[in-house]
């Protein structure tokens, strides 16, 4: 009889299955569903009963997924999502009307100097859409990404791993900044050497462009003075305004109204680009397609595609040029 019961509620078990497989957490999943930590172990183990197949190893309280388990989350995810989706999806077909919220999950750089625009044009269309920015980029971006907190990411990202597609969108250049009159200000392009005498004022260890420089500096053999370290590309460009030292950045924090001189490095420095990181499988809400079609034409194509399991997206032939601001 309990069997048959859980059999009639397939959609509670996927659930359960699923919120599990996201947090590897039995307990957090139960916070998800509002049910008791039994109640979700009961839900998936007649889950495993009516596959016949183990879909977690347990260790404790720990959790992991089985290939199985793997398997089935694969095909169950998007099912589940595009469930509890259906609300907004319905109304905005019968009504013409996007409704719900959204949340995204990107980086300060992002934050400050890409989506701003974009946000903007999306609130005017959409005002009624609850936007949420969550301040995470790299593994944290992704882990959110993933436990189904996020609808998607914005940012760089240097390794992609196979459960995430990223589509670059906006490219950008790696850049000395100097104070105005420094000796290499009027240089249209400085080497390694030119800046190796100069204090250099430097990101922390933890952001992946200070990770760059240190690379590339090693790769050529050349040392550098560091004069002092400081979070936050607005940070570093107004101590380098101060003169207390010159610094390399990406050039998405540069306004055009800084009092800095630029010198383009990207001679020694690869580029970064910055697009929408999505979770293979992925169903897109209405709001989170209506925000993604903001982003350019690239990302709507592999938004849709990112929501079809076992298919591989196209990915674009290369980067769209970031927009250029206006000079203050």
């Amino acid at each position: 009889m309990q069997r048959a019961y859980y059999k009639q509620n397939r959609l509670k078990q996927l659930r359960a299955f699923c919120y599990a497989a996201q947090s590897c957490s039995m307990s957090r999943a139960a916070q998800q569903m509002f049910l008791s930590q039994p109640s979700i172990s009961l839900l998936v183990q007649s889950l495993e009963q009516d596959l016949q197949c183990r879909l977690f190893l347990r260790h404790g309280p720990r959790i992991a997924l089985t290939d199985e388990g793997r398997a089935l989350l694969e095909l169950a995810l998007p099912l589940v999502e595009g469930l509890e989706s259906l609300p907004e999806a319905f109304h905005e077909r019968c009504n013409n009307r996007v409704t719900g919220s959204l949340n995204i999950a990107a980086g300060e750089s992002t934050t400050l100097y890409l989506l701003p625009d974009i946000v903007n044009r999306f609130a005017g269309l959409y005002p009624h859409i609850l936007v949420a920015l969550h301040n995470a980029s790299g593994n944290d971006g992704l882990a959110l990404l993933r436990s189904g907190a996020v609808d998607f990411a914005v940012g760089p990202i240097l390794q992609v791993p196979e459960d995430i597609l990223f589509t670059p969108l906006f490219s950008y250049e790696p850049v000395l900044i100097t104070p105005v009159g420094h000796p290499l200000a009027d240089k249209k392009r400085v080497t390694l050497r030119d800046i190796q005498p100069y204090p250099l004022i430097m990101p922390p260890q933890q952001m992946s462009t200070r990770g760059i420089i240190d690379i590339v500096f090693q790769q050529h053999n050349i040392d550098y003075t560091m004069k002092m370290e400081a979070g936050g590309w607005e940070v570093i460009k107004r101590y380098v305004e101060m003169g207390l030292g010159i610094s390399i950045v990406t050039s998405i924090c540069l306004t055009g109204g800084e009092k800095l001189a630029r010198i383009s490095l990207r001679n020694y420095f690869p580029g970064r680009s910055y697009g929408l990181i999505l979770r293979r499988g992925k169903v897109s809400s209405p709001a989170a397609r209506k925000f993604i079609e903001l982003m350019g034409p690239g990302a709507v194509t592999n938004a849709g595609a990112a929501g079809q399991p076992g298919r591989a997206p196209r990915r674009p032939r290369r980067d769209v040029a970031a927009p250029q601001r206006p000079s203050r």
